[in-house]
């Protein structure tokens, strides 16, 4: 008997609270008590960390393995204590190791008599007598076809998600084939665009070539007859004197009136600007404005992609087109004008001096000019550490802070023209005027090795 109730202590001792069963990687909290790891994670509430058994309070991490009893646990488990062992074939209560011998109607499971205590608001029958009756009341018969539905359930519902599965699959077929097509329709357009382009630069090219090429011929005929003119020329003063007097008046009417006078007229590369133009607002990052390189000083020097501009320590050679600035060392943007709203901004960031703003189309190019609205130019800039806006009478602005970025707002509807600074947003100055004609954006760099940079839309 005493042997009995040791053999039942041990196992109880051995048997974990929350589960009823023998430990299963068992840790132990600060009060003593253990459990399964996976009965205290699944009986701790995360936000107050108490024992299941003692409701006493512990901090996350203190809990540890038990190794000792988790060896114990293994080896009971391998080995029973003798006494422990049953009978083949004879069920046991596994919180108590004694008989099952009765039925808990409630719960619908076989207890053992000290389970009596557990289940004492509960219906109790003798295994001989749970049997019949729950055949009688067709429990089982019930619980079968419950389960039996739920076996449908469950194949329909695996049918449904090996259904979802293929729609998924054709779902994601149809639209990488569209995928695949709309790229293939942008590659092509791209491709198309790419040629037109290369080929409208390629006839621009050769236009402007054969014009060249015209005029220098044109001119080596003149160069020709100017210099057979010069010979008839020193033959007429070898005459006599009357007959130089009465061939004088002739020679002047009909000779030097046709080579007397002699005109060269550059031909600006107008359309290849556009095309340049166009090319970059296809890019992948719109930018609102572009240097026109047409129009840029011969001591400015741009980058490749429009973008950017600073100062050449020597002049670039260039083409002396009536569109740009020469001596003065300005830029304009590729595109002007008449109407809308407009914003752009400019990096100048460490840039000593600069001048930003909007200007006629109209304004000088070949001459140096006071920058006012008089010369049809309004504009900001910065020299010396002074801010000035330069208005007819020039207008120095307070700054917080040193500007690295302007923004520039055009309202050509309004006739307004604003300056803010581009990190900060503060607004700096706002200049007026009715702009009935063509504005382009308008850059001077100043002389220095900085570049001064359009950010990108």
């Amino acid at each position: 008997m005493e042997q009995d109730v040791s053999e039942e202590l041990f196992h109880q001792e051995m048997t974990c609270s929350v589960c009823r069963d023998i430990f299963k990687d068992p840790w132990v909290l600060p009060c003593s008590h253990s459990f399964c790891q996976e009965c205290l994670q699944g009986s701790v509430n995360p936000r107050g960390r108490r024992c299941p058994l003692c409701r006493e309070s512990f901090v996350e991490g203190r809990a540890v393995p038990n190794r000792v009893l988790s060896d114990i646990c293994r080896a009971y488990k391998t080995y029973p204590l003798p006494g422990i062992q049953k009978p083949d074939g004879e069920a046991v209560c596994k919180l108590h190791m004694k008989p099952l011998e009765l039925y808990c109607e409630k719960d619908e499971q076989p207890v053992c008599v000290e389970c009596v205590t557990m289940h004492n608001t509960h219906t109790l029958w003798p295994l001989k007598d749970a049997v019949p009756l729950c055949k009688l009341s067709g429990a089982l018969e019930q619980k079968i076809q419950i389960f039996e539905r739920k076996v449908t359930s469950y194949q329909t519902l695996t049918q449904n998600l090996d259904n979802t599965v293929d729609y998924i699959k054709n779902q994601a077929s149809e639209a990488e084939k569209q995928i695949q097509v709309e790229f293939k329709k942008l590659r092509d357009a791209l491709l198309t665009e790419e040629r037109l382009r290369l080929s409208e630069l390629a006839q621009e090219e050769e236009q402007k070539i054969a014009a060249v090429q015209k005029l220098t011929k044109n001119v080596n005929q003149d160069i020709s007859d100017l210099k057979k003119l010069i010979v008839s020329v020193k033959k007429e003063i070898g005459n006599e004197d009357l007959r130089l007097l009465q061939d004088l008046k002739i020679w002047r009417r009909d000779r030097l009136r046709r080579h007397g006078k002699f005109d060269i007229q550059f031909c600006a590369c107008d359309t290849v600007r556009s095309v340049i133009t166009r090319v970059f607002k296809m890019s992948l990052f719109a930018d609102p404005v572009v240097f026109d390189p047409n129009t840029a000083s011969p001591w400015l020097s741009l980058d490749a992609d429009l973008t950017a501009v600073k100062e050449s320590h020597e002049p670039l050679i260039t083409p002396d087109n009536p569109e740009r600035f020469d001596p003065c060392g300005f830029v304009l943007g590729a595109e002007g004008y008449t109407s809308g709203k407009h914003r752009w901004d400019v990096m100048v960031r460490d840039c000593p001096s600069w001048v930003v703003g909007v200007c006629k189309e109209a304004v000088a190019r070949k001459k140096k000019f006071t920058l006012s609205p008089s010369r049809g130019v309004w504009c900001i800039g910065l020299s010396k550490g002074v801010c000035t806006a330069f208005t007819n009478e020039r207008m120095a602005l307070q700054v917080q802070q040193r500007l690295e970025r302007i923004r520039i707002k055009l309202d050509m509807d309004k006739g307004e023209v604003s300056f803010w600074d581009g990190e900060s947003a503060t607004h700096l100055v706002t200049l007026q005027h009715n702009f009935n004609v063509k504005i382009f954006p308008f850059f001077g760099p100043g002389v220095h090795s900085t570049s001064m940079i359009l950010v990108p839309g």
